[in-house]
This record gives C-alpha cells, structure tokens and sequence, in this order.
C-alpha cells in the first residue's frame, strides 16, 4: 500500500506515514502539540461545537471505507481546512479508544494564551485553576464553568495541558465553547484584574479551601467574580491565597475530607448560578 498520496485535492493515508506520526504525537506529547499549534479533537458533540464556534480546523479525518452519517458529511464539508482519508486502523489509534473507530477526527489549531480572549462584563464569572495535575478535571471544570454560564477558565503555573485529549473528552466539548487561557503565574492574572478594576470593574478574588472563613452560599456571587481552586493535592498556592479578597469552604458531613477539585468548583459554580437566578426572578 502507498504510504500516502492525495486524490482531487484529498489527502489519502493507509500506512503510519511521517504525517499520522505527527498526529499520533498530539495524543500524548504536549511539547510536540506546542511546537506543531495543534490539538486532536475526537467525538461528535467536540468536533460539532469546534465547527460551530469557528476554530481553525486543519485536518478532518475520516475513513473512506465506512458510510458517513449526515452528520459527518455535515462537518467535512463546513470544517474548512483539508480532508484526509484514513486506514480504520491508523483512525482507531488518533481515535484513543482501542475498540472503536471514530467516525471523524480534527486536528485543530491551539489557540493563543492572552487573557484578553476572555470577555469581561459586569456579570462575569470566571474560574482560575491552579497547577491542576490531572487534564481530565481541568475538562470537568470547564464542562461545569460552561454549564453554570461562566465566561473563562484560566490556568496558572505548572500544569496539565487542558488541550491534551483527555481533557477535551472530559470537556465534552465545553472547551471549545469557551475561553481556556494558559498563564505562567498568579501574578499574570492579578495584574489583568487590576486592569479590571481600574477600568471600574468590580471583581471580586474568591479563593476555595476547606479551611475557609466562610461558606460559599453566605458569600455574595451575584457581581463580577473570580473564583480560584487549588491544585489536587496540595490545593492553593501562597500567592493565590494572599492575593484573595476572601476564602470560601464547602460545608461537608461525613467522612471526606476535602472535595475533588472539579467537584468543588462545580459546587461553587452552582451556587453562583443560583444567586444570579434568584436575583432575577425577584427583579
């Protein structure tokens, strides 16, 4: 079998040629998805909502051997970018599930980390995620930010790659919907909240631990805020936790001793959004 070759314009892959080698790196090689500005985007909710939310799509792969679903013709011909036709066993390994072979990858371009792709109103809510270690709850957390009608996830310091597979699948899609911005430090993110306010306004830093002062629900969420959870293990860093206009606890009965940093910031989110809903029904 040829190793590659493009027929009208269609790229044609049936061996482990240097171009799937390439996109095999993606799935687990965060440098290499760095140098290359790309990410893999696998699943049909993620793959549709890339196409609706316009990201730069270089690749769609497909195998040429299997029917299409409406759905896939749908997005080979709305993605933009080129059409690769794949051998079912190369499209199962991009795919990361070893049964199944998707029906559609995309290979997408990584977006630029500036703060300033995150829009700011006077309803904001955002999240800041400090040095998570899993990519899987960095996808829960902005699951559940785009979910509770947040605007921005943020994350700080040595982390996971929230573009690595498993974070987008855990996403399922939320990732693309809304701004996730990398940023090297604590300090990056504070000086575009001083911008913020400067600019007149209000937001206010909320730090989570399980030590808190207050517990979330007796917290005022209903103005612009920003809220920051730790790292798994060892939660917030020290700068984050000085730089906070308050800490907040999530009230616990039983035996846990703290929540999964994913779960905690779904509880927070909630209650943010519960405030806000309830503010307006009364207004």
């Amino acid at each position: 079998m040829n190793r590659g070759r493009s027929v009208s314009g269609e790229l044609h892959v049936t061996r482990a040629n240097a171009r799937f080698q390439q996109w095999q790196a993606l799935l687990g090689n965060r440098a290499k998805r760095q140098r290359a500005g790309q990410f893999l985007i696998q699943g049909v909710r993620p793959i549709s909502l890339a196409v609706e939310f316009g990201w730069p799509v270089h690749a769609l792969i497909y195998d040429p051997e299997r029917p299409l679903s409406n759905w896939a013709k749908q997005m080979l011909k709305a993605a933009g970018g080129g059409r690769v036709a794949m051998a079912a066993e190369l499209l199962r390994e991009l795919g990361g599930k070893d049964e199944d072979v998707p029906e559609l990858v995309a290979v997408a371009e990584l977006p630029d980390d500036e703060l300033s792709r995150i829009q700011v109103g006077p309803s904001f809510l955002g999240a800041v995620f400090d040095r998570p270690n899993n990519p899987g709850n960095i996808g829960t957390m902005a699951r559940s930010l785009d979910a509770f009608g947040g605007r921005g996830l943020i994350i700080t310091g040595h982390a996971a790659d929230p573009y690595d597979p498993r974070s987008v699948r855990a996403s399922t899609g939320s990732l693309l919907a809304l701004p996730v911005v990398r940023s090297h430090s604590h300090r990056e993110v504070l000086a575009w909240v001083a911008d913020l306010r400067a600019g007149g306004l209000p937001l206010t830093v909320v730090g989570t631990d399980e030590n808190g002062t207050l517990d979330v629900a007796d917290l005022d969420l209903t103005g612009p805020t920003l809220l920051i959870f730790g790292n798994e293990t060892t939660g917030l860093s020290a700068g984050w936790r000085q730089a906070c206009d308050t800490m907040a606890r999530i009230p616990m009965a039983g035996s846990a001793s703290s929540l999964n940093a994913a779960s905690a910031a779904t509880v927070a989110l909630y209650e943010a959004a519960r405030q806000r809903n309830n503010g307006a029904s009364r207004s």
